[in-house]
């Protein structure tokens, strides 16, 4: 839904100033003068609303990210071979079990361990992809792979690639929001905007009784704000001029612009007082808390709803004690999957309640997986894994109750119709409308895009 809140216009504010000796007859001429004309300002709005290339499945993504590295055997790739053999020699390694039980679930039958019984029982809903792959096997190369579509530099990321190609539906909020408690591997560049113009960047939300600072207006009336804010524009425009090409500078302006629509419009986005019990309960959130995993969820459904084009949830951070870097004991995987597994399925639930999750689409992944075997007979970690591990999508015109692609018996390697995070990201820019080898950016002499010169939509997963 497009919102956006009512600003006194320049020529409105200069003229008040001007009958209040504050600003001199001079100056107000020439501000005048070059004062635009009423309705052509969006032209030169990067945060407009853009056309796609094509007529898209999805208006808008929520990416949930899982740092550290989810085991594929334990989770969405059960591998009953790999039981049968466990503790037998693989080359060096030991082969080592999953110690969690999986069944198939659902009309569609897809296996799911009972590390996520509540996204089980959602599986219907889900396109489960058990061929994906990185190209590193490194937390930092393999976050940004994921996230930038580079493992080696520095790029922008995905969510930044979806403000520059579509802009936004709601100016009084950023386009690309990330709700992130940690840091994770990477730092901010898993939502950064590199060389696109900073206005694409993401806004880091941390959950907290005041998840944006000064969120609150400390000036009063909020007409003398807004008349404040004018004039501050104006003094901006004037210091632009002659440097427009510093997309810092015009970012940091336009980031001021939205943080006064934010004023107006946030405090209501993250206030959960309307949000009744039923739906507290549904997300396992306690009325009142502003913390965890359940409260990020809910957050995301209310930003989709209010026209943010992506937004995407982290749940932990770079402290492999706290994320899914299950160096010694995959065990630590348990409560990790209980903080995120019930919160998950209440989004998928309540998005399709609402009828949102036909253009929501749904992106859950980490950053690589883990090995099915051990260095030792009596092991019981599992080390980083990137060539092969376990994604899925649902909504936003992915086929439901599938699973695509398979890893070979033990987990170890992909037997059959690999997706690398190319063709991930091809395919999620493919439902949004956009052909990622038409979304380019000119850079050092030349035309980057996502999906660098790689890159094929899966197109088996299509609805």
């Amino acid at each position: 839904m497009a919102m956006h809140t009512s600003i006194p216009s320049r020529r409105h504010v200069m003229r008040s100033l001007l009958g209040a000796s504050l600003l001199m007859p001079g100056m107000l001429s020439e501000m005048l003068a070059a004062a635009p004309i009423a309705g052509t300002a969006a032209l030169d709005d990067p945060m407009a609303p853009k056309q796609p290339h094509f007529k898209p499945k999805a208006k808008r993504v929520i990416f949930l990210y899982m740092t550290g590295g989810v085991s594929q055997v334990d989770s969405f790739d059960p591998k009953p071979k790999l039981t049968l053999d466990h503790g037998r020699k693989y080359k060096k390694f030991f082969l080592k079990r999953s110690a969690l039980a999986a069944k198939p679930h659902g009309q569609c039958g897809t296996e799911v361990s009972e590390l996520f019984p509540h996204v089980a029982k959602c599986v219907d809903d889900l396109c489960v992809i058990r061929s994906m792959k990185n190209d590193d096997n490194d937390h930092f190369g393999a976050t940004m792979g994921i996230h930038a579509g580079s493992t080696n530099f520095s790029r922008p990321s995905i969510g930044s690639w979806v403000s520059y190609g579509l802009g936004t539906f709601n100016r009084n909020l950023p386009s690309f929001i990330a709700l992130a408690p940690y840091l994770p591997y990477a730092g901010g560049q898993v939502w950064g905007a590199d060389f696109l113009p900073a206005t694409h960047q993401g806004t880091r939300i941390m959950p907290g009784g005041e998840p944006i600072p000064n969120m609150t207006r400390r000036t009063d009336p909020a007409e003398l704000q807004s008349a404040e804010l004018a004039l501050l524009a104006e003094f901006n425009r004037r210091h632009l001029k002659g440097r427009e090409a510093d997309s810092s500078l015009a970012g940091r302006i336009r980031s001021l612009e939205t943080a006064f629509g934010m004023q107006q419009t946030a405090p209501e986005v993250f206030d959960l007082s309307s949000e009744s019990d039923a739906t507290h309960k549904l997300y396992g959130l306690e009325r009142g808390s502003t913390q965890g995993f359940a409260w990020q969820c809910l957050i995301a459904r209310r930003l989709a709803e209010r026209g943010v084009r992506f937004i995407e949830l982290i749940d932990s951070g770079s402290d492999l004690n706290k994320n899914w870097d299950a160096h010694f004991d995959i065990q630590t995987h348990i409560p990790l999957a209980r903080n995120v597994d019930q919160p998950i399925a209440a989004l998928l639930r309540d998005l399709k309640s609402r009828g949102m999750l036909d253009d929501t689409l749904v992106v859950w992944t980490t950053e690589f997986g883990r090995t099915p075997y051990n260095e030792k007979a009596d092991g019981k970690g599992r080390e980083h894994h990137a060539r092969v591990f376990s994604s899925w999508l649902a909504g936003g015109g992915v086929k439901p109750g599938i699973t695509y692609g398979e890893s070979d018996e033990y987990g170890i390697e992909v037997a059959k119709d690999m997706v690398h995070f190319h063709d991930f990201h091809a395919t999620i820019m493919h439902l949004l409308g956009m052909d990622h080898t038409r979304l380019t950016y000119r850079h050092a002499g030349r035309d980057f895009r996502l999906t660098d010169v790689h890159g094929t939509v899966i197109d088996k997963i299509l609805a």
